[in-house]
């Protein structure tokens, strides 16, 4: 057995919820992150007031993720002045200057594909809190439920990685032990219908992260 420390945990947002039974059920299924979505061509974009009722359903120690996609930085302003948002994260094209003047810590989302720099993109984006990597789609900032080829990532990077793009209870195991990421990221995959979690897809889901983790831990 390993000795204990470092002892490994991956971390798992669960994004795109739109009821607050459905958030404070993945909290206690043990999701550290609930991710709510502020871009309104998404099917699992919420009005201020629905936001502020998820927010408030959650427990101590729950994690509170705002997404944007490219918005004006009024209207960020006035979702964090009415919403309680732990951690913004930038799913757009949004300067480093941008992120940073909300004064909360930032994780900036990349999608993936074969030209990507990612360490050129680390460098930029050097006082982000971690990258959130998903699948590149023509029309699509996110949720697409499509995979990305995972050999993108450069080992160096990994363990700041938070992966996203595709993942299920099928396939989430293989991630980890292919790329070993910080956190994962889960909207579509553990969904009932756009918006609507399945407490058993999530509890699959986190079922699969933990018991990586344990065999991690072991080994």
């Amino acid at each position: 057995m390993k000795f204990p420390y470092p002892f490994r945990r991956t971390r798992v947002k669960i994004c795109g919820f739109t009821h607050p039974d459905d958030a404070l059920t993945a909290v206690r299924l043990g999701a550290d992150a609930i991710g709510l979505v502020f871009y309104p061509p998404s099917p699992r974009h919420l009005d201020i007031d629905t936001a502020r009722k998820i927010v408030s359903a959650l427990p101590p120690f729950a994690t509170a993720v705002g997404l944007f996609v490219d918005e004006d930085e009024v209207v960020v302003r006035e979702i964090l002045e009415k919403v309680r948002i732990d951690l913004i994260q930038f799913h757009g094209e949004e300067s480093p200057d941008y992120c940073r003047r909300f004064g909360k810590p930032y994780i900036k989302a990349v999608r993936m594909r074969s030209e990507t720099d990612l360490a050129t993109v680390v460098d930029t984006y050097s006082d982000a809190a971690g990258f959130l990597l998903d699948a590149w789609h023509p029309d699509a900032k996110g949720g697409t439920g499509h995979c990305f080829d995972w050999d993108l990532i450069p080992k160096e990077c990994r363990q700041s990685v938070i992966l996203a793009g595709g993942l299920t209870s099928d396939n989430v195991g293989e991630a980890l032990r292919t790329v070993g990421p910080y956190a994962v990221d889960v909207s579509s995959g553990v969904e009932a219908g756009k918006g609507i979690k399945d407490a058993g897809k999530m509890a699959a889901f986190l079922k699969q992260v933990h018991e990586y983790d344990h065999r991690a831990n072991i080994d």
